[in-house]
């Protein structure tokens, strides 16, 4: 298997969660003239005021991936959210854009979450990393290097999601007003409250409480 028939990818070693910068960049996302927009903002640096051209091309392209993972109406909606809200949005964009993260998370967090151990460390996903490259070649192609890197930066996604403790590495729930809530169960993606460490119960209450 290629990498151009494997659903995987590294990009994340090179762009992980970057709340603040995706925040200001947004507004060029949904601009009409995006790609004119992003463009001279990779030459201008006015907005990422980030030094390495490389770097802000690498931010911009993977911003666009994640923007146009979901309808552009959500990020109407992100707008107006509370910053808990806004990094939950965007953590359900990357799990939209990147495989390897929805793996990682479904396969890994969420089952630790469910047993009596909520500790979740990098070994625990370099374990999944083992599973996933014995079907992939192309992952398994991966230096151990590369996937350490998309270990830690899967991990920090976590933690800038609000989903993992800083100092004990202890899964967490995310906690949101039902209304922030509301999208992903009105557009059929009730399985992101899932993945936000929510149980069964508490995922009926916030659906009553919309109904």
């Amino acid at each position: 298997m290629n990498k151009n028939n494997s659903p995987y990818s590294a990009a994340i070693t090179g762009c992980s969660f970057l709340y603040y910068e995706f925040q200001r960049i947004l507004p060029l996302l949904m601009a009409e003239d995006s790609d004119k927009k992003l463009s001279d903002e990779i030459e201008n640096n006015e907005i990422l005021q980030i030094n390495s051209r490389k770097a802000r091309r690498t931010f911009v392209l993977e911003f666009k991936r994640r923007y146009a993972s979901v309808p552009a109406h959500f990020w109407e909606s992100w707008k107006n959210m509370s910053e808990t809200g806004q990094r939950t949005g965007l953590f359900y964009a990357i799990m939209k854009t990147y495989k390897l993260v929805f793996d990682f998370h479904f396969n890994v967090a969420m089952k630790k979450w469910n047993a009596i151990d909520h500790e979740l460390t990098k070994s625990d996903i370099m374990m999944e990393f083992n599973e996933i490259a014995a079907h992939d070649e192309f992952v398994d192609s991966w230096s151990d290097n590369t996937k350490g890197r998309c270990a830690g930066a899967y991990l920090t996604i976590l933690r800038q999601a609000g989903l993992l403790e800083e100092k004990t590495n202890q899964l967490q729930q995310v906690k949101l007003d039902a209304e922030e809530f509301a999208y992903y169960i009105r557009t059929g993606e009730e399985w992101f409250l899932e993945a936000c460490l929510l149980y069964p119960y508490e995922v009926n209450d916030i659906k009553s409480q919309l109904s």
